[in-house]
């Protein structure tokens, strides 16, 4: 009673101070699952499916078809309602990597690890050519080379020198790590658009390389590998969009292996190689470009949501374990572990495996857009070809119905380790309900609530319309130095109990706020760029209409 008379009599800010420091954990509630998860998990058989059974997920292709397909059966098994997939195409094609064999033929044999970059093409057949390096970073470059590389394999990357592994590579957070994560710096430069202007030049240089390359008859290029001891870094190089010029075959080569090559043509040795890509391209499956999306219906306040999830989508070097299947699994753990315990919640809970994720938060960003808030898609062209969370603000947010209904987006993708808080994204108000749901797991190392922002996951598309989001903070591990879009990025790398550890506190923290009274405190809503901005919007927005109607 007292809570009710305090938002009912004080300004909104103060009764959310005040209703914050009243903030409860059910405990009763977190003994059932702790008890649920530590004696019943299923989130590593979930995740075994994922990874070892349905194997690699990129974006558009079968395997996440298959994967959304697997997903929708077993969270119906589980009891959840409406259950079903939504599309964000129109995407692009469909790329499946079908075998790849690299070798050395001359001045000595070697059999080389090497794996294709996403929408690159094959080499149609087995093929040898002559190796050379040939730096292709500008147009003077190109003037250079011209009529210089046919048939030949070109290496395009000086390599790095190897360092000695002086450190582990997996880590975890210390408490000295976790306090300094607590202070914000306001000296800190933003970073959202820090880079944008070499991402720019980078992208329209890459417009006029892959024609040259093309021209010239290149047999394929090969990329180093940042990684060492037989990881491979390996993402997209083509083009999912179907008119876009992709280039030769380019493939990701193992580190140790590309030094050497590279060494030899330093030397002048003449360096042959043989090359067999073997890649299908298939025109778009809206069914493969999909998020998939089941609710435990509440009681009292059903017409209000709060969501959990993690990105289904993963690239295709190995089975994208700890990206992103891990937090797909503990996702799909925690409404398991709900819908166990008997778990009767106020708010509808609402799960979300999101597709697109590697290309944008394509499938966030469209179920966003759809649903709750959006604003006009750009006219410039250079900010259409930036990722989409990378463009400007363009136009006032339209605001949807479903905006006020959500309490909040929980998400999980910064890889396998176990949770050890809660980044609270400049909320000043969700940092004492957040120390009291993480009390109950401090024997379980999860105690920080920090007030910074964190970006790259699906989160961000919640947050940037005024829609609470929140990523866990998550021990690092290995993620950036072995298994983040690498060839290592499998099953053997997740602990078991990180991920038990993260299935309990992405549970009890849905259930905490699908139970509260109110939905979880609202930063102020975000700001509309200039009324010059929008009006130029506008006016070129109907410009492309009648461009467009004039076409048609």
């Amino acid at each position: 009673m007292g809570s009710l008379l305090i938002a009912s009599t004080l300004p909104a800010h103060v009764a959310h101070a005040a209703q914050a420091a009243e903030e409860r954990a059910d405990l009763d509630l977190v003994t059932k699952l702790r008890d649920e998860e530590m004696s019943r998990s299923k989130v590593m058989e979930t995740l075994g499916v994922l990874t070892d059974e349905l194997g690699s997920r990129l974006t558009g292709s079968p395997g996440l078809k298959k994967a959304g397909d697997w997903a929708k059966t077993r969270l119906s098994d589980w009891g959840l309602q409406n259950v079903h997939t939504e599309s964000f195409a129109p995407f692009g094609r469909s790329w499946t990597l079908e075998h790849a064999t690299l070798r050395m033929v001359a001045p000595d044999k070697l059999d080389i690890v090497a794996i294709p970059k996403a929408w690159t093409p094959g080499t149609e057949g087995t093929h040898k050519g002559k190796l050379v390096y040939a730096k292709l970073a500008a147009e003077e470059d190109l003037v250079k080379w011209k009529g210089k590389l046919a048939g030949a394999i070109v290496m395009l990357d000086e390599p790095q020198a190897s360092k000695p592994h002086i450190k582990g590579d997996a880590t975890r957070y210390t408490d000295e790590q976790l306090d300094e994560l607590v202070k914000i710096d306001l000296n800190a430069e933003p970073s959202r658009r820090g880079d944008i202007a070499m991402i720019v030049k980078q992208l329209e240089f890459r417009k006029k390389l892959m024609p040259f390359l093309m021209e010239e008859k290149v047999l394929a290029t090969l990329n180093w590998s940042r990684g060492e001891d037989g990881t491979i870094f390996v993402q997209g190089g083509g083009s999912y969009k179907k008119d876009e010029v992709t280039g030769p075959a380019n493939l990701v080569v193992m580190a140790e292996s590309y030094n050497r090559l590279y060494r030899l043509v330093e030397k002048k040795k003449d360096v042959e190689l043989e090359v067999d890509v073997k890649v299908s391209f298939t025109e778009e499956d809206p069914a493969a470009a999909i998020s998939v999306l089941a609710e435990i219906p509440g009681t009292d306040k059903k017409d209000e949501i709060v969501m959990l999830g993690g990105h289904l989508d993963s690239w295709h070097g190995a089975t994208g374990a700890t990206d992103n299947a891990a937090g797909v699994a503990v996702a799909m753990e925690a409404v398991r572990m709900l819908k166990a315990i008997g778990f009767k919640p106020r708010r509808t809970i609402r799960i979300a495996l999101w597709g697109g994720e590697e290309q944008g938060l394509l499938g966030s960003r469209a179920y966003v857009s759809q649903w709750i808030a959006a604003r006009p898609e750009p006219t410039d062209p250079k900010e259409k070809e930036m990722p989409s969370f990378l463009r400007k603000p363009t136009g006032p947010l339209n605001i949807k119905p479903m905006h006020g209904k959500i309490s909040a987006y929980f998400n999980l993708d910064n890889g396998g380790g176990k949770i050890r808080g809660v980044y609270g994204e400049n909320n000043a108000a969700v940092k004492p309900i957040f120390d009291a749901w993480l009390a109950p797991f401090h024997d379980l190392g999860a105690t920080t609530t920090t007030l910074r922002k964190t970006g790259s996951t699906d989160h961000v598309s919640f947050d940037t319309v005024g829609v609470p989001g929140f990523q866990f903070i998550q021990d690092e591990m290995d993620y950036m130095t072995r298994t983040h879009h690498t060839n290592m990025d499998v099953y053997d790398k997740v602990q078991k109990g990180d991920l038990m550890q993260a299935s309990l506190i992405m549970a009890s923290f849905v259930a905490h706020t699908a139970n509260r009274n109110d939905l979880l405190p609202r930063k102020p809503m975000p700001q509309d760029p200039p009324k010059e901005v929008a009006k130029d919007t506008a006016k070129e927005s109907g410009k492309e209409v009648v461009k467009e109607a004039a076409k048609s």
